[in-house]
């Protein structure tokens, strides 16, 4: 998403009634925020399209799936390997997410498995990948803070935005 796409009070009303109430139609979200349909629907495609809105997938539990381990592993990479890396890992289905990162490791992975012995075999097809030098595993024992993005919609609409902020309905 680039800064010139950052979203503005009016953005965060509308994102926080689709998150209070994903379900919702068009017509019910204009209700809920004083907005017309038409802007209602203007700004979600725009939203949209400026990947401010995640795919649906990002709110299944890997644990209704069959899948209850979760697993963070760090990834040292062979110097110039990092995309070819990347690229590989994403053929792993057990593996959700890899974050580029900064520090004494080069990947963040986001991991989950059926079991432990699951989670070996994971490990082990990582560590296949040419150009993967090391990794180290940490395992979840208990999520303590479930993702969440309503506190920073509500301090969204709170504050001004970027350019001093809009709350007109333009869409």
């Amino acid at each position: 998403m680039r800064s010139d796409d950052r979203i503005d009070q009016t953005d965060a009303r509308l994102l926080t009634a689709l998150n209070d109430t994903p379900r919702a139609t068009m017509i019910a979200l204009a209700q809920r925020t004083g907005l017309s349909r038409n802007t209602v629907q203007a700004r979600l495609a725009r939203l949209e399209d400026g990947a401010a809105l995640r795919p649906f997938e990002h709110r299944i539990s890997p644990a209704a799936l069959g899948y209850p381990l979760t697993a963070f592993i760090t990834v040292q990479v062979a110097q110039r390997r990092l995309d070819e890396v990347a690229s590989s890992l994403a053929d792993i289905p057990e593996i959700l997410q890899v974050q580029g990162v900064s520090g004494s490791t080069d990947l963040f992975v986001h991991s989950v498995a059926v079991d432990a012995d699951d989670l070996y075999r994971i490990a082990g097809e990582i560590l296949a990948v040419p150009g993967v030098e090391r990794t180290n595993t940490s395992l979840v024992m208990r999520e303590l803070v479930e993702y969440r993005i309503t506190p920073l919609l509500r301090r969204a609409m709170e504050e001004a935005g970027p350019a001093g902020g809009t709350t007109t309905e333009e869409p």
